[in-house]
């Protein structure tokens, strides 16, 4: 039992001395003992019952039996309850509880709890309750605790009433518990729940997954926070009650205070999320070194987002070497970064013998890093058949690239229905290769609305496809938002079709201001779309910017776009740069610029050089469009009639 006597009264008596009177030697204490033997010794049953209390917490149970015994015997109710903590340590149960079924009729609140305990362990609960119930209504910690215990078993509501009744009497589980209950009921996810992906950075759970067309290896891994705790909810609204988190915040601390650990893990965790990491990071050293794993893995990510690897690489190794899973994977994805390949496929298997299923996930990545193909599907197969979504959806992937299509399918599905947006995507890309769009696009719908930039891109072709416009933008906006640069080319372009002739200035020059569709293509141009930035290049020139305009042709041409060629050919030759627009024109004209062989033709027809005039016209009447293809042909035979005559 935690608690031998009635404390109350053994206090009460006076010859317990308070921690804070007892000088540092001792020697206080042993003479207050001395004072007491010799009033037990008289006969004096409070100092019977004190010292037996005493000598049966140092272990003496010989010596402090026949005290005990002495001072039930005259009725000290205390005696009788210490009298069966020593028998049960005996090994007595039943005699330990006729024993504390005295005290407790005769109003000791510590044996009433002892005796509710007793009937709990051996299935009588309705004794059980009825003794609890009389320790909890005397106000007693533990019996508050236990009470709360056993109805909270049975899903009674009153069960938070009692737990909270014990933690505010100081009771560490009592309030760690009560901090967890009122932690379920509020709006946010579990900072310590069980993540999906592993890797060398991210401690939400979440994983990049791979992509369908990318290589099996090159989802990220991250270390994913795992446990059994919760973050707290948002902070109390300004001038009301505290919400659920709060609450649970204060019963967290109190906990923690009192040296519980795993309180001040959820404790850390919630400082952490609100970003007071100084004091979480004080939270998980204390819950580490009291030997909670968790915590020193949690501290070991804090010093790596603080750039101190080392440190954090010593915590990890204390948590894994403790079993905690996701600690190795923290290491096997730090050796890994390293390029210490053997190092951490061995802290990967370590995490996978932990229970972790990201140790195999991670040595799949591993393994397709290093072009291990059939081991990297094997190590796939066994973290997706164990629930794992990303590795499934990677697993999709690696047959996909094999071509068996049949197979990835199934698996891609499996993950995507399990929540992998990667996943969703990727199925969506699987259909509307074969063909099947309507299918693929609930897919990519499911994507989009996870927040995946490419799948929101393709929602708003689909969208602009039906002629949806007013939805397709507000899919392109959330994909360019994301970082796609062909989305923000494709909404400029919705937007520029939108725009009112450009108004003429009252002294008859243009007025070009910088419109919404405009910032959208300098976007996309900054991203290296070539479409994009000859249309920043022709907004430019029509500003007048030349200088501009032709920054942004040549880096088009240059990254193979033949309109950008052929513009920047045209800027050149309006500048008198007539060779060097040539040279460009020939570059789009190789690449199938019709009107860019017509104006070689032209160039080469003015020049004198009729042969090659031609052959450029021959070309350009081959490439068109139709009114090109025409103008060519008369100037082909214009020049074929000049060679022959």
């Amino acid at each position: 039992m935690d608690v031998m006597g009635d404390k109350a009264t053994l206090l009460d008596t006076g010859r317990f001395v308070q921690p804070s009177d007892r000088d540092e030697t001792g020697e206080g204490e042993a003479v207050d003992e001395a004072r007491t033997r010799l009033a037990a010794q008289a006969g004096e049953v409070e100092a019977m019952s004190v010292l037996g209390a005493m000598l049966l917490r140092r272990g003496d149970l010989d010596g402090a039996e026949p005290l005990l015994r002495a001072a039930t015997a005259e009725g000290d109710r205390a005696a009788a309850n210490n009298l069966g903590v020593l028998l049960h340590q005996r090994g007595y149960t039943d005699d330990a509880a006729g024993w504390w079924r005295i005290a407790a009729v005769a109003g000791s609140a510590a044996a009433a709890h002892a005796l509710g305990r007793y009937h709990r362990e051996r299935g009588d609960e309705p004794a059980a309750e009825y003794w609890l119930r009389q320790s909890a209504e005397q106000g007693h910690a533990l019996g508050a605790y236990a009470l709360a215990d056993l109805l909270e078993h049975r899903g009674d509501t009153a069960a938070e009433q009692w737990m909270r009744s014990a933690a505010e009497r100081g009771h560490r589980e009592a309030a760690y518990r009560l901090a967890r209950a009122l932690d379920r009921r509020a709006p946010h996810e579990d900072e310590f729940g069980t993540g999906d992906g592993h890797g060398g950075g991210d401690r939400d759970g979440t994983s990049g997954g791979v992509r369908y067309g990318d290589t099996a290896g090159s989802g990220s891994r991250a270390g994913s926070r795992s446990g059994d705790g919760s973050d707290s909810g948002a902070g109390s609204a300004s001038g009301g009650a505290p919400v659920p988190g709060d609450e649970a915040e204060q019963w967290y601390r109190q906990a923690a205070a009192r040296g519980h650990q795993r309180a001040a893990l959820q404790l850390g965790a919630i400082l952490e999320k609100r970003g007071e990491l100084k004091e979480a990071g004080r939270w998980y050293l204390t819950s580490a070194k009291d030997g909670e794993a968790r915590a020193a893995c949690a501290l070991g990510f804090l010093l790596r987002d603080a750039g101190d690897t080392e440190s954090a690489a010593v915590w990890w190794l204390r948590a894994a070497q403790d079993g905690d899973g996701n600690a190795a994977n923290a290491l096997g994805a730090l050796h890994a970064e390293r390029g210490e390949t053997q190092t951490a496929e061995r802290w990967y298997r370590a995490a996978m013998d932990a229970g972790d299923v990201n140790g195999a996930y991670n040595l799949g990545l591993l393994c397709a890093e290093q072009a291990r193909t059939a081991q990297a599907e094997q190590w796939y197969r066994r973290a997706a058949y164990a629930g794992h979504r990303e590795a499934a959806n990677a697993l999709a992937v690696l047959l996909l690239q094999g071509g068996d299509a049949t197979g990835a399918e199934p698996w891609f599905s499996k993950a995507a229905e399990a929540g992998s947006v990667d996943a969703a995507f990727n199925l969506g890309i699987l259909f509307a290769g074969r063909g099947e769009e309507t299918v693929a696009l609930p897919w990519y719908e499911r994507a989009a609305a996870a927040g995946h930039t490419e799948a929101a891109l393709q929602v708003g072709i689909a969208r602009l496809r039906d002629g949806d416009e007013r939805e397709a933008e507000q899919h392109l906006r959330c994909a360019a938002g994301g970082g796609s640069a062909e989305a923000a080319y494709r909404l400029a372009s919705v937007l520029d079709a939108r725009r009112p002739p450009t108004p003429a200035h009252e002294l008859g020059e243009q007025v070009h201001e910088k419109t919404e569709c405009e910032e959208w293509y300098e976007r996309a141009a900054s991203q290296g779309h070539r479409r994009a930035q000859v249309r920043v290049g022709m907004l430019s020139a029509a500003r007048g910017d030349v200088v501009e305009a032709a920054r942004w042709y040549r880096e088009a041409a240059e990254a193979g776009s033949r309109n950008g060629a052929f513009n920047l050919g045209l800027l050149l030759a309006r500048e008198g740069s007539e060779p060097e627009a040539a040279v460009w024109w020939a570059r789009a004209a190789d690449a199938g610029h019709g009107r860019a062989a017509l104006r070689l033709a032209l160039v080469y027809a003015r020049r004198g050089e009729l042969a090659e005039g031609q052959r450029w016209a021959d070309r350009a009447v081959s490439l068109g469009p139709v009114e090109v293809s025409e103008r060519a042909a008369r100037l082909r035979d214009a020049l074929r009639q000049e060679l022959t005559a």
